[in-house]
Parts: C-alpha cells; structure tokens; sequence
C-alpha cells in the first residue's frame, strides 16, 4: 500500500532530523549492517544446549547432582556460543573508535544531547500536533 503524500513529507522530515541529531546512526541504518552469523558456532552452540539439557535431565532423574551441574554449565556455555555467533565482526573496533568509555567522549556527548533534545522537541511537537490533527480529522 503506497503512502500518501503527507505520509511521504512526514517520512522525509524524520529522516531529516535523524539525521540532523545522529549522522552515524543514519548512515548506518541507509548502509545497512555488518553482522554475520557464524553458523558453524550456531551448530555447536544447538549441540551443547541439548547436551546440557540431556545431561541435567539424566542428573535430576538420577539423583546425581554433579551431572545436573555438568549439564547445566554445558547449556550456559551453549548458548553463550550461539550469542557470540550473532555479534558483528567490527563491534570491538567500533567501540574503540567511538571512545565508549572516555570521560572526554561523555563530556562532548552531553552537549549533542542538550543540542539534540532542544531541536527534537520542537520536531516531535510537531509531529504530534499533525498526529492529533489527522486523528480528529478523520474521526478515528
């Protein structure tokens, strides 16, 4: 179903300020992302939670409880597999790059964010304004 055309200026005035208040963000939802998935970890990680499974199944059934802890650590470190499976491969980088973590970053954070919030408001006024419009308007 097509948008309208008020839907497509509204569209076009958020992209706008988004980005206006996060130029890397932006760019990075246009360019898509860089995460992989290492199915080879994935297949491991699926084979060590149903291992663990088996095996804290067998110990509560047992009455063995080194098993169920055996089991148990087995299904923790599965599925930490399949979680870093699924982290992009220039996440560490990035964060270095950023300066996550540096008291001179969080310093010229806070004042994009003082910056940010005072032109989004006006923004996100405005776009509530036309929301509540179209709502009255068509009756809804």
């Amino acid at each position: 179903m097509p948008l309208s055309e008020h839907e497509q200026r509204l569209l076009e005035q958020m992209e706008r300020a988004l980005h206006e208040e996060d130029p890397k963000l932006a760019s990075t939802l246009r360019h898509g992302s860089n995460y992989t998935v290492n199915g080879r970890q994935v297949l491991l990680g699926s084979l060590g939670v149903v291992l663990g499974l088996a095996a804290l199944l067998g110990g509560v059934i047992t009455s063995l409880v080194i098993l169920g802890v055996i089991g148990f650590l087995l299904m923790l470190g599965g599925t930490l597999m399949i979680g870093s499976a699924f982290r992009g491969p220039k996440q560490a980088a990035a964060n270095a790059a950023n300066g996550l973590g540096s008291t001179g970053s969080a310093s010229s954070s806070q004042k994009r964010n003082t910056k940010s919030a005072k032109s989004s408001a006006g923004f996100m006024s405005k776009v509530e304004e036309r929301w509540r419009k179209r709502r009255e308007g068509e009756g809804i």
